[in-house]
């Protein structure tokens, strides 16, 4: 029986720790959906057509993924697709209770989903994409935690915002 679990998230933009997560997922499912969720309530530096874009890119040689958007609830992503497991990134212990949250939520919506927690490479253990805009938007060089497209997309973006 072929097993498929969903990563969900906003990937805006998309980090090596958002890779080095579905890497490892792939190592345990058959197929890794990575939702990209287009919330119209959080404001996305880049629309839900260049995260999936970058995401396509960034993990082209990563075998046994597919990348789809969603709205709303996540949860009903899943049941649609017939999926009852969810795999969520934790990097350090401050996202433990917000993830803790969310999880059991989505359990009492939706008992039969399950969410597993992965941890990334301790060398991308401290990256979000919140984090990697910021520094860059201050004219960090944040090449070696983006792939290069991606570092020069974010780059690009920001002088236009300035």
């Amino acid at each position: 029986m072929s097993k498929t679990a969903i990563y969900p998230g906003s990937f805006d933009p998309v980090t090596y720790g958002h890779l080095d997560v579905i890497k490892r997922a792939t190592r345990i499912f058959d197929e890794i959906i990575v939702a990209v969720a287009n919330n119209t309530q959080k404001k996305s530096l880049f629309s839900i057509e260049e995260r999936i874009k970058m995401l396509k890119e960034a993990s082209k040689d990563i075998q046994g993924i597919r990348i789809e958007s969603f709205d709303g609830l996540v949860i009903e992503f899943a049941r649609k697709n017939k999926i009852n497991v969810l795999i969520r990134g934790l990097r350090m212990i401050s996202d433990f209770e917000f993830e803790l949250q969310m999880a059991l939520t989505n359990r009492r919506l939706a008992e039969r989903i399950e969410t597993i927690f992965l941890m990334p490479s301790e060398g991308y253990s401290f990256l979000s994409s919140a984090l990697l805009k910021e520094a860059a938007s201050l004219g960090a060089d944040i090449s070696s935690f983006v792939p290069d497209f991606v570092a020069k997309k974010l780059k690009e973006r920001l002088s236009k915002k300035a």
